[in-house]
């Protein structure tokens, strides 16, 4: 037992408690309410720290091991580890999930990340940074009930690095913007508030814009290979070619992942109306309920796009978000029920082979 002479001694440092090797991991009562106490020895939870096409690299509490693939887990995700069966490991109820409509052309849906607390998007002062995009990243988060923060990384490469911090501010009040250099000795400093002891964080981003850079500078070591972007069009190069999970020096553990190139939405809704709310207070003035914003008397989206203070641009990519997000959650629901009938059907026809052989 520790006891407290705090009081006796002023001034005095209060002891605390070291934290468990789950703890280190970012294990909280969010996990520990969702299964009983001696469950723990039967299947103890270990988390999901990098995700391979071969499987699954978890670690807990004495475990370090590899879990077949499943699809219904990812990388940040805490799981019950059953020994006996890994395929049967149960993935606890998450606290976030980061999602996106896979790319090509097949209706399914891709898991980035779960129980992030703080997403980190990336961009550079350069070609990379475009504001649709970034409302498109900061939609993601919102929806996972994430909190964003806008990086804009190579400042010292721009004479005008304070155009970009507008710009990008001008996107959400709700979003904090910093502009890092992530090859100094700012980053540790800067990020100190959101990379504490316990929690879990995100960089997101094209590739090339300093993700692995600012994984490295947290680490304190150039733990993770890095390269640099292409003169001609400041398109980046892939170095990072898995999503994985970092433990970094301040006890926050640090989630380093491939650029993305294609990030299509779904099942966003809320997180869009967070990005754009502007519009949708303004949408809630118009005078008719079913207002579509294309010319109907009493708009108050189109009055404040005549009075400029509603960049149309910022309108028409509301729009197209709001229809991409539709269709996609819209297509993927479809699949998701044709998955069930056929599930559904082939357990039927299992059983009726089963009576007939009985």
């Amino acid at each position: 037992m520790v006891r407290d002479y705090s009081a006796f001694m002023p001034g005095a440092a209060v002891p605390q408690n070291e934290p468990t090797p789950l703890e280190r991991l970012g294990w909280g009562p969010a996990f520990s309410q969702q299964i009983e106490a001696d469950a723990l020895t039967a299947t103890p939870p270990v988390r999901v720290v990098a995700v391979h096409r071969s499987g699954l690299q978890v670690l807990g509490d004495g475990i370090q091991t590899k879990l077949p693939p499943m699809a219904e887990a990812t990388v940040g995700d805490w799981v019950l580890y059953d020994a006996n069966s890994p395929r049967d490991s149960r993935v606890l109820e998450r606290k976030s999930l980061i999602k996106r409509r896979a790319p090509g052309h097949d209706r399914s849906e891709q898991l980035i990340a779960a129980n992030i607390d703080t997403v980190f998007v990336v961009t550079s002062c350069n070609q990379d940074f475009n504001v649709a995009r970034l409302e498109r990243y900061l939609a993601l988060a919102f929806e996972a009930g994430i909190e964003p923060v806008i990086l804009l990384t190579k400042p010292d490469l721009t004479d005008d690095a304070q155009s970009y911090v507008e710009q990008a501010k001008a996107i959400s009040d709700r979003v904090a913007v910093l502009a890092i250099n992530a090859k100094s000795d700012q980053p540790a400093e800067a990020l100190a508030d959101w990379c504490r002891k316990g929690r879990t964080v995100a960089f997101l981003g094209s590739s090339g814009v300093g993700k692995s850079t600012l994984t490295n500078a947290l680490l304190g070591a150039d733990a993770i290979a890095t390269q640099g972007i292409r003169e001609d069009d400041a398109r980046g190069r892939h170095t990072t070619t898995h999503r994985e999970l970092h433990q970094i020096p301040s006890g926050a553990i640090v989630l380093d992942t491939p650029g993305m190139r294609e990030l299509q939405l779904t099942d966003a809704a809320s997180g869009i109306a967070a990005v754009f709310e502007d519009i949708d207070d303004l949408a809630a003035a118009c005078r008719f309920n079913d207002c579509k914003h294309e010319g109907e008397p009493g708009c108050a989206v189109q009055a404040a796009v005549a009075d400029g203070t509603l960049d149309p641009d910022r309108l028409e990519r509301w729009r197209k978000l709001q229809a991409e997000d539709a269709f996609n959650s819209a297509t993927l629901a479809q699949r998701r029920g044709k998955d069930r009938a056929f599930g559904k059907m082939v357990k039927s026809a299992m059983k009726d082979k089963s009576n007939r052989r009985g």
